[in-house]
């Protein structure tokens, strides 16, 4: 699927809400992974155990969610940020839109090959 970026800003609501859940589980995934290494290294091997359980439970939601994102068509980036493109066509190429948790809307762009780091602003010569 290729977006225009209007159906990528029409997308933005539900990807919103899973990009939110994926930030913050993902947070609770690290603090988790550092609570579970002290555990093992203190010694407690019933806690550690526990927490190995509940880790497992969260990697499985990150993947779920992961899944319903690319159910819509877009790619997650980054667990931290929450930075998602959309795959789309900009003057006969193939390019990404990009747009990460706290942008109103999808109103960045970047080459493929080149990543989120040059990203331009979509313009008005931006085909539909």
């Amino acid at each position: 699927k290729r977006f225009s970026v209007a159906e990528a800003n029409r997308a933005i609501t539900l990807v919103r809400r899973i990009v939110t859940d994926i930030v913050r589980e993902y947070a609770c995934l690290r603090e988790l992974h550092a609570t579970c290494r002290r555990l093992e290294a203190e010694g407690n091997t019933a806690e550690a155990e526990e927490a190995r359980r509940q880790y497992i439970r969260l990697t499985d939601r990150l993947s779920a969610l992961r899944e319903e994102l690319e159910e819509i068509g877009c790619e997650l980036k980054d667990y931290a940020s929450g930075l998602v493109d959309f795959p789309a066509r900009r003057q006969g190429r193939d390019v990404l839109l990009c747009w990460v948790l706290g942008e109103e809307t999808v109103c960045h762009w970047h080459e493929v090959e080149t990543g989120a780091g040059s990203r331009k602003p979509v313009d008005a010569d931006w085909e539909s």
